[in-house]
């Protein structure tokens, strides 16, 4: 008899075991995106740096440009600040039970709102002042920085609100809720920063 007439049981391998990530790729891919745009940011503020170094006689803003609104801006980035607390808070209740998690998610949403607004109501302020982009570097520095938060801003804003019916709809998913989270926590947090160096 030969040899190759001989079987041998051949024993079914296990089944894998997927893991579950540390960081969901939701949440990863956002987390590489807030890295690339606090990049854009940094850039921004240190040009920003260097062009106020620079001006003569040390006079920001320039002789004859309005003054931003320092204490109306501070009443908004309360709001904004406020906004990202409750927006923890409703972390914290859709991870006990999903549906208490409406309402302050849609608080969260209505102070993102209000900042989003206030800071709109300042640009027409200030376009009707003369501060426009054309009129100094200081007007091109302040409308490219809020700007480009601004559009940001309104962004995550437009995902919160997303969120909110995905929530409303029994949709929403945790991975989802972290997500559209870490977007509008970068919308929050790098606000400060940015209310120092160009307000201050």
């Amino acid at each position: 008899m030969s040899s190759g007439s001989f079987a041998y049981p051949i024993e079914p391998r296990p089944a894998p075991v997927r893991r579950k990530p540390f960081v969901s790729s939701g949440v990863l891919g956002m987390l590489v995106f807030i890295f690339a745009e606090v990049m854009f940011f940094a850039g921004l503020i240190s040009a920003h740096t260097i062009v106020k170094a620079q001006t003569a006689g040390g006079m920001w803003p320039p002789y004859g440009q309005p003054r931003l609104p320092v204490e109306e801006t501070a009443i908004n980035t309360a709001a904004l600040l406020v906004s990202g607390i409750v927006l923890l808070l409703s972390w914290f209740a859709f991870r006990r039970e999903r549906s208490s998690a409406r309402i302050p998610l849609a608080l969260s949403i209505l102070l993102g709102g209000f900042f989003v607004y206030s800071q709109g109501l300042e640009w027409t302020a200030l376009l009707g002042e003369g501060l426009t982009m054309q009129s100094s570097s200081y007007g091109g520095f302040f409308y490219l920085i809020v700007g480009a938060h601004a559009l940001h801003a309104v962004g995550a804003l437009a995902a919160l609100v997303w969120a909110f019916f995905r929530l409303y709809k029994g949709l929403l998913t945790e991975t989802q809720l972290a997500t559209v989270a870490a977007f509008w926590y970068f919308v929050v947090l790098v606000w400060p920063v940015l209310y120092i160096q160009v307000y201050l």
